[in-house]
Parts: structure tokens; C-alpha cells; sequence
């Protein structure tokens, strides 16, 4: 009953096989690689103490000023611009790249003191430190599982 299949896994393989080679040379050409690099967004960890909230976000190759960091309504959103070019010249042939991404994070963080909020950028690193309000006063409570 569980062999109902008229062919077996192997018989994929060997046709996929066939294919394979010229879709994984399609899509792993240069113009494919940075549009990958470029799809995902930033990384982004956060991390709580008794008297802040810590944000360091990943964002190489991009300028100070191509960030932007906004408060608003409890919601930290961090977006940033990417606007690079890459000329290659080799003999008579010259290679010219542009690559353009734009990336946004929105987080929701509550208890934040939104004037003492600080930023720093260095070595491709954003880190933001967003003080609390009441500082160790959470309203936390264990739930114990059944």
C-alpha cells in the first residue's frame, strides 16, 4: 500500500539530474548572488537588562547616514539604505554593478524612557540602548505548565 508510486525515488533524481546543472548555473550567476544577499533584512539581536533594552544590528556595507531610527508609539523601527557600485574593467571589457536595497525593522518594545534613548554605529554594527521607565518593576509572573 505504501509503494504505490510507479517509480522510485532514485528516478528523480537522475532525471532532475539532467536540469540541474543549468538552473543551478542560472541562478548562481553574479546578478542572482547580490539580489539573494540582498532579500533578506538585517540581523538584528535584542537583549533585556533590569535598566535597559539592547539592540545591536548587523549592517555592513552601509553608510551612518543612509540609517534611520525612529520612536514612535512604543514601536523602534530601524531602516537603512544600501546604494553601491562596482566598476571592473579587464581589457577591452568593462563590467559595471549597481546594487540598490532598501531594508526596514519594526520592533515593539513597551517601558521605554524615549528621551534618554542613545545610538552608536561603528564597524558596520548599529547598537541602540533604550533605557527603561520602571527600572526592575516588571509585572512578571510564572506560569507553571501542566
Amino acid at each position: 500500500m505504501f509503494d504505490m508510486v510507479p517509480f522510485r525515488k532514485n528516478d528523480l533524481v537522475r532525471r532532475d539530474d539532467f536540469f540541474s546543472p543549468f538552473l543551478k548555473n542560472f541562478f548562481n550567476d553574479d546578478f542572482f548572488s547580490t539580489i539573494n544577499d540582498l532579500r533578506g533584512n538585517f540581523k538584528v539581536d535584542l537583549k533585556e537588562t533590569d535598566e535597559n533594552y539592547l539592540v545591536e544590528a548587523d549592517l555592513p556595507g552601509i553608510e551612518k547616514e543612509a540609517i534611520d531610527i525612529e520612536f514612535n508609539n512604543n514601536y523602534l523601527v530601524i531602516s537603512a539604505k544600501r546604494n553601491e557600485s562596482l566598476e571592473d574593467k579587464k581589457e577591452n571589457y568593462v563590467r559595471r554593478e549597481r546594487h540598490y536595497g532598501e531594508f526596514k525593522r519594526s520592533f515593539y518594545i513597551d517601558n521605554v524612557d524615549e528621551s534618554k534613548i542613545d545610538a552608536s554605529f561603528e564597524h558596520g554594527v548599529l547598537k541602540i540602548t533604550l533605557p527603561k521607565l520602571n527600572k526592575g518593576n516588571d509585572k512578571k509572573r510564572k506560569i507553571d505548565i501542566r
